[in-house]
């Protein structure tokens, strides 16, 4: 009897030592993940001068040679200074100068009752007449070297127009991506003269102006190549 229990201690212990020195089954390693395609990289940006629809051309400068486009006071995106936007991927930015209008006369630069002070604001919108933003250019006029540029295709000497503009201030403004034209209206304009001032906000009338408009944009990704088609058997 003994011997017998023996032998099975000894069976037991043998079992025992097995499954202590037997390893464990090495681990599988982990998948790897599947490569994303790669993203198509977008176009540089671009800086173009874009279509514009001017319904009140000032003219061209003599000396500078840039269109000079008045912008009317308005309530109807439709009569604006009009802006299209190309295909664009993200916002674009709008950026033109901004300019009083001065009606310019040498007898009176000549018995110095020429000052006058402006501040001329206008508004950018949507042509849902929704407000993205506004801009406001002030300026003092003295003498003709307080002019940005002469207009050409007028009847006063070396064949100018009165009217020029005066002062500048650069703007620009962020529009957003959903949009694919923007309106440029008239708000008002402050007059102040040695006889006194004045405040204009009548619709139709030209209360600022705009030239050297450009925009900065982002063309859209190309569109993805075609899926080669699989020929039928």
């Amino acid at each position: 009897m003994s011997r017998v229990v023996a032998i099975v201690l000894v069976f037991a212990a043998a079992t025992g030592l097995a499954a202590q020195t037997k390893r464990p089954p090495a681990a599988k390693p982990a998948a790897k993940p599947a490569a994303k395609p790669a993203a198509t990289p977008l176009p540089a940006p671009e800086r173009i001068a874009p279509v514009i629809v001017c319904p009140a051309l000032l003219g061209v400068g003599v000396a500078s040679k840039l269109s000079f486009c008045d912008v009317l006071t308005g309530s109807n995106p439709a009569e604006g200074v009009l802006i299209t936007l190309p295909p664009h991927a993200g916002p674009v930015t709008l950026m033109f100068d901004l300019h009083n209008r001065h009606t310019y006369s040498e007898e009176q630069v000549k018995a110095h009752r020429a000052y006058a002070r402006y501040t001329g604001t206008i508004g950018v919108l949507t042509m849902d007449n929704t407000l993205l933003s506004r801009a406001v250019v002030q300026s003092e006029f003295r003498t003709a070297s307080d002019l940005v540029d002469r207009i050409g295709g007028g009847a006063g000497p070396g064949g100018v127009k009165a009217v020029a503009p005066t002062g500048s201030e650069s703007v620009s403004i962020t529009i957003p991506e959903s949009e694919e034209r923007v309106s440029i209206l008239g708000e008002k304009l402050v007059s102040e003269r040695l006889d006194g001032s004045a405040t204009y906000t009548s619709a139709g009338r030209p209360i600022a102006v705009i030239s050297s408009v450009t925009i900065e944009y982002r063309p859209p990704p190309p569109p993805p190549p075609p899926k080669p088609v699989r020929k039928k058997r």
